[in-house]
């Protein structure tokens, strides 16, 4: 698995290469907290696809410091995308990751083709009682995320498994991931991004409702909306297949 350093930080991606002319590109972001196996196998080896699943700094097997605002994280994957010596690059972002994904295509950059929306709204208002939660009872507040972020059909051995990476994060780093989502904004804005988008939202998502995919699929011109039917925030483990063939479907008409 392959390491690159971006702005002096040693950065984990695991990659897969289904498309040696390097034209087909996909970066995927995890949301906060996470790391790149909050992507399944079936994305993470879309075939026909080079993929890139990156785990942001201080996170997963990524050195560095967690950044505590998402145009910090953009910057980062800014970065990565242009060590890594893409010319065109698609990117998939889970909530947090959505939220970098929405920066980086309000940004314009040469080398962003398209961006796909899993799970994230214009505004990820982040409720106060994990706020403070993260700081002063850790242990219960990651149990009350994982009640929230996991839908009906989820299973008790997904629940334990993320119980217990959310646990092996600093505390310090998911509470900077929550603060950078509770300070993102872009309801005024995001009507401005004019690349190919496709949103991904989850029927049973708590933390970031059907809602907030309507509204980024009413607001960016010509998006595509697919709804993950009983799909929790964590709709990409959850229902990995479904997601997989949303995103071959979107990225197959590019």
């Amino acid at each position: 698995m392959p390491y690159v350093t971006v702005a002096g930080e040693r950065l984990f991606y695991a990659s897969f290469e289904g498309d040696p002319t390097r034209q087909r590109n996909l970066i995927l972001v995890h949301g906060a907290g996470g790391d790149h196996t909050h992507w399944p196998a079936e994305l993470r080896r879309l075939p026909g696809v080079n993929v890139y699943a990156l785990d942001l700094p201080g996170h997963g097997r990524s050195e560095g410091r967690g950044r505590t605002s998402v145009d910090d994280y953009a910057d980062t994957v800014d970065l990565f995308v242009q060590s890594l010596g893409l010319e065109r690059a698609s990117v998939a972002g889970h909530s947090m990751g959505g939220a970098i994904a929405q920066t980086l295509a309000l940004r314009r950059l040469p080398w962003l083709a398209s961006v796909i929306l899993v799970g994230t709204g214009a505004r990820l208002r982040v409720h106060p009682r994990i706020l403070e939660g993260l700081k002063t009872n850790f242990e219960a507040t990651i149990d009350t995320i994982c009640q929230w972020a996991y839908g009906p059909t989820a299973g008790e051995q997904l629940l334990r498994q993320g119980r217990r990476q959310l646990l092996g994060v600093d505390p310090a780093v998911i509470h900077g991931d929550y603060a950078a989502c509770n300070a993102f904004d872009v309801m005024d804005r995001v009507d401005d991004v004019t690349l190919p988008t496709l949103i991904i939202t989850g029927s049973a998502d708590k933390m970031t409702p059907p809602k907030y995919g309507q509204y980024l699929h009413d607001q960016i011109p010509g998006s595509q909306l697919v709804e993950i039917k009983d799909g929790g925030h964590m709709m990409a483990v959850e229902k990995p297949t479904e997601v997989a063939q949303a995103v071959a479907g979107f990225l197959s008409s590019r």
